[in-house]
């Protein structure tokens, strides 16, 4: 599989490569030169070979805005 570096010297991660490292648009990823010369790529706060703990993975997917007034409204009417 390969990419294109553009003139900006940016290349798209392809697709399987994404879904491998579970990255997702905002992912920091940290780049480095193995002894052998190749390029790895690590998504940021990752620990090869460990999932990531249940709050991690949880992180961004709540879809639920709450205006700070309606959740003191919330907390402070319950009894």
């Amino acid at each position: 599989m390969s990419t294109t570096l553009t003139s900006k010297g940016q290349v798209t991660i392809p697709k399987q490569i994404r879904d491998a490292l579970n990255l997702a648009p905002g992912c920091s990823v940290d780049f480095a030169v193995n002894r052998e010369g190749d390029v790895v790529i690590r998504k940021v706060g990752a620990r090869p070979g460990r999932e990531p703990d249940r709050f991690e993975a949880a992180r961004g997917k709540a879809d639920v805005r709450w205006r700070t007034d309606e959740l003191m409204a919330l907390l402070s009417d319950a009894d």
